[in-house]
């Protein structure tokens, strides 16, 4: 009783955590998955045109025969379709193909011996293929599983040379053979083609990784892709973290991103959480401080604090010869606030300002706080999420008496003036990188527009393949290993007729 009493004490927990909301979403409709059946077409074609087939070789009765070196030397897909299959699934459906072959013949009939070319085709193909998509451990979307089926409806055989009729006579039993082998080779190699090969695409999508020295990225998927006639969805964490502290978590209480839309070919949507958890990790990392020493603070300022701040506050000779020291410290991790109307990002910080007397400790003057509101403009290029900052609002105030909250009042425009020209510059200069999306690689975002929702910001963009699958596959293509084959398959066969 007691154990059951816990478990539904500890059920509702459950379901919030296995249902957590993701801070990215990427949605793929029908017209990327048009573009990117062209690109899939080109390279099942690579595939196919590598099948190698066994041998095929025996006897009827003084007739003995070697068929070998089969190659495919041509293939014609132009019925295909790659399309959404609910809950999970891609489907790849090739019908009507053809597939030309050539091979070489020899021929032994008593004392007459035979060798030569044949062309060969294959007519009807149909391929049928089924591609499961699921999460794996690590948290990428991978080909978990696939289905196929493969048939030729009918298979033919042109035969040259000085035993064309002894050929004819056998080109029933050969041909049947060869569409045989042939069907036979067609799913395993596209078995291979995509539980290897385009899962090996698969791995290059970042799922976890470094940004920068101070902060990295979890991209691992929350669960299973969400498949429909149209879509196909992924939910992703999208939380930073400070590399110091990997394994320490953000909770997420921010709107989950919504996407309704399906003109463009993807779509990808980011939530508050996403940029709060990324300035969350850089204030964590102790990076959000500038400090402003000598010749480094702008000489008007300068003047302006020795002549009016100080003269009026602290009753200091302006004529003081000490370097000034302008340390700018954000006071709690900033926040990011996404509305229709626009993007922006609150700051809270402090300013303390000191002189340094050469060979003597430093004496603090002010520490003044600021409250500040960036205006945000976010943007893709390439695969790289990018933001740019202006500041919009400032405000500073003493928390020390109202006296020097009054006095800095002639600070407020000098100070928004530094902060414009020379700390913006540095922080824009840091977000210039930008993050990336997880896309695989050799696949990049065109057309981007940004569109802004209350609590997320969607962005619907073209996809355009950079490199190609086939390059990709070249360059990330697990090392061969030595194949074991069965016992029963053929020998290699020879050139010497007395051994046919």
């Amino acid at each position: 009783m007691a154990a059951s009493s816990c478990l539904l004490l500890l059920l509702p927990w459950l379901v919030t955590a296995s249902h957590s909301p993701p801070a990215c979403k990427i949605r793929i409709t029908s017209k990327g998955l048009d573009l990117v059946k062209q690109e899939g077409l080109r390279f099942v074609e690579q595939e196919l045109q590598n099948i190698t087939m066994s041998d095929l070789h025996g006897k009827e009765g003084q007739f003995h025969y070697n068929i070998s070196q089969i190659k495919v030397m041509d293939l014609q897909l132009a019925f295909s379709d790659l399309y959404f299959q609910p809950q999970q699934h891609l489907v790849f459906n090739i019908n009507n193909a053809s597939i030309s072959l050539r091979f070489r013949r020899q021929l032994l009939y008593w004392f007459f011996y035979d060798i030569g070319s044949i062309n060969a085709s294959a007519d009807g193909v149909h391929i049928y293929t089924v591609l499961q998509l699921a999460k794996d451990e690590a948290g990428r979307l991978k080909i978990s599983n696939m289905t196929c089926n493969a048939s030729i409806a009918r298979m033919h055989a042109g035969f040259s040379g000085t035993l064309r009729k002894v050929y004819e006579f056998l080109s029933t039993f050969i041909v049947t053979g060869m569409r045989f082998l042939l069907s036979q080779q067609i799913c395993p190699s596209l078995e291979h083609a995509s539980l290897v090969l385009l899962n090996s695409v698969l791995d290059t999508v970042p799922v976890r990784n470094y940004v920068d020295e101070h902060i990295g990225i979890d991209y691992s998927l929350l669960r299973d892709p969400v498949v429909s006639t149209d879509t196909l969805d992924l939910d992703f964490k999208g939380m930073f973290f400070p590399r110091a502290r990997e394994n320490q978590e953000l909770e997420n209480h921010a709107v989950e991103p919504v996407i309704k839309e399906t003109e463009r070919m993807v779509y990808v949507a980011f939530s508050e959480y996403f940029f709060d958890s990324a300035m969350y990790a850089y204030f964590q990392a102790g990076v959000l401080a500038i400090e402003l020493q000598g010749e480094k603070v702008p000489k008007d300022l300068e003047v302006l604090l020795r002549a009016t701040f100080f003269g009026t506050i602290f009753m200091l000779s302006p004529t003081v010869d000490a370097p000034l020291r302008l340390v700018l410290q954000v006071s709690a991790p900033p926040r990011c606030i996404i509305k229709p109307s626009g993007t922006s990002v609150s700051v809270s910080a402090f300013l303390n300002i000191s002189l340094v007397p050469p060979g003597r400790p430093a004496v603090q003057l002010s520490s003044m706080a600021m409250e500040t509101k960036l205006s945000a403009k976010v943007f893709l290029q390439g695969k790289a999420l990018r933001v740019q900052l202006d500041l919009r609002r400032f405000r500073i105030y003493s928390k020390q008496s109202a006296l020097e909250s009054l006095a800095l009042f002639s600070l407020q425009a000098p100070l928004k003036t530094l902060l414009q020209l020379t700390i913006m510059p540095i922080i824009n200069e840091r977000t210039k990188k930008g993050v990336q999306i997880p896309l695989p690689e050799g696949m990049d975002f065109t057309k981007e527009v940004v569109t802004n929702h209350a609590g997320f910001l969607t962005v619907g963009a073209d996809l355009h393949f950079s490199k190609g699958l086939r390059e990709v596959i070249e360059k990330y293509r697990p090392a061969p290993t030595t194949p074991t084959y069965p016992s029963s398959w053929p020998a290699e066969p020879s050139m010497d007729p007395h051994q046919l």
